[in-house]
């Protein structure tokens, strides 16, 4: 059997696995199995092993528990609160008016989460009743928020950067760095959709704020300083070279505890929360990963990568036309995975292909992230739908339809940064060398 018979063989194999309700780390495992001990003829058991031990105990993996637990201790504070006090005086007169607040709202929470999940849960907890209570259209109000959530995975600390640069063992740092620019770029598309949008819209017709002088607007920022620091501090410190990713995600959890004890919501009982639930996300996402480590190993003694690289060589597909290529399988298997599990599935695969292919990998680290946020948003999978459908009631179909317009926005997001890739090339040039 020839080697890309033996690679659709697995993949049917896997997918097979996947489509039965089987945790997608143990039909990852499974299929690796299948694959050393029916296809290579070498004993599964001790090289799986091996494999998982090495995966599970990377230096590079340290960073992803604690920004995990920064999120979830923040999750349980104020913050939510505090965020929307700061912005509403300030995107009050803009066109679209509060409606800014969702995705300013996600733009500074994402930058102290790490997660898309955690960044919609906070988040619409206080914006989505309170622009509804204000008479903005609900279409408006949860369409944006579902797209503007997504922004938790693309602007730094992000969970899934960090497994992307484990998988493919890129600085961590550099890669969550490289999202800054193309987040903000996208945050400010997300606005610039509201307001056109709502300039046109007919029936909008939200209630008015009350007119608040400029020295009123200067004291709301004041709620926003917290958030800022933390922002600045967990940043700033990977940025500059003075701390690690590691190091700057332990400054954020202290930072993060730092804020929860000032606002009061620092207790036995949410620590002895944040942390087991820190810690069952944190297994999850290492047990996936040693999965996919496994699967690469099994590749490599197949020697599958080469011969998948050989095949798409000889279609003779330009850098443009694998990029559209990975862009249309990354939205079919969004609409059934999470992203993270988007990425365990595939990297190993296509990473030899994309880096004979010459595209810059911290770049397409970037590009991943950004495809794979459009897995929030759609059905039958898409966790952002589940949030907002339990939050509001309403099918998740409508949901999608109310956030189609945000899909297009990203789609339109990945063919500038394709046009413009010094979006995610730059800014991690100018780092200072982070230490190890």
């Amino acid at each position: 059997m020839d080697s890309m018979t033996i690679l659709f063989v697995l993949l049917g194999l896997m997918f097979l696995l996947l489509g039965s309700g089987i945790w997608i780390g143990l039909s990852l495992m499974a299929v690796a199995a299948i694959a050393i001990d029916v296809f290579a003829g070498r004993p599964a058991g001790a090289s799986i092993a091996t494999t998982i031990w090495s995966s599970s105990s990377s230096w590079m993996l340290t960073s992803l528990p604690m920004f995990v637990w920064m999120g979830d201790i923040l999750f349980r504070t104020k913050l939510s609160e505090s965020l929307f006090r700061g912005l509403a005086p300030l995107m009050g007169r803009l066109p679209g008016g509060l409606l800014h607040t969702n995705v300013m709202g996600c733009t500074l929470f994402g930058a102290v989460s790490g997660s898309s999940a955690a960044t919609l849960s906070t988040v619409s907890k206080i914006t989505v009743p309170e622009l509804l209570k204000r008479n903005y259209p609900e279409p408006m109000v949860v369409g944006t928020m579902a797209g503007a959530a997504t922004l938790g995975l693309m602007i730094p600390p992000s969970i899934i950067m960090i497994v992307y640069g484990v998988m493919t063992n890129e600085s961590i740092a550099a890669v969550n760095i490289a999202g800054i620019i193309p987040g903000l770029v996208l945050a400010v598309m997300f606005m610039g959709y509201i307001a056109i949008r709502t300039t046109f819209m007919r029936g909008y017709r939200p209630h008015a704020e009350p007119s608040l002088s400029i020295i009123d607007r200067l004291r709301a920022v004041r709620h926003l300083l917290p958030v800022l620091a933390l922002m600045t501090v967990v940043i700033g410190s990977m940025f500059s070279g003075i701390a690690t990713a590691t190091e700057a995600a332990a400054v954020g959890v202290a930072g993060a505890f730092g804020l929860a004890w000032m606002q009061g919501t620092l207790s036995w009982k949410s620590f002895s929360e944040s942390l087991m639930s820190a810690t069952l996300t944190s297994a999850m996402i290492a047990f996936i990963l040693a999965a996919a480590a496994s699967l690469s190993l099994a590749m490599g003694f197949l020697g599958l990568p080469e011969a998948l690289a050989t095949w798409v060589g000889s279609m003779e597909l330009s850098p443009f036309g694998l990029l559209m290529g990975l862009f249309a399988l990354y939205v079919v298997l969004g609409c059934f995975l999470d992203g993270i599990s988007c990425v365990a599935l595939t990297i190993a695969i296509i990473e030899p292909l994309v880096r004979q292919a010459g595209i810059d990998m911290i770049w397409f680290g970037i590009f991943v992230v950004l495809v794979v946020e459009m897995a929030q948003i759609t059905p039958p999978v898409g966790f952002n739908l589940f949030v907002l459908q339990s939050m509001t009631g309403h099918d998740m179909f409508k949901i999608a339809r109310w956030a189609f317009p945000q899909f297009v926005i990203m789609v339109a997001m990945v063919f500038l940064l394709i046009a413009v890739p010094e979006l995610a090339t730059w800014l991690p040039k100018q780092m200072i060398p982070v230490r190890g």
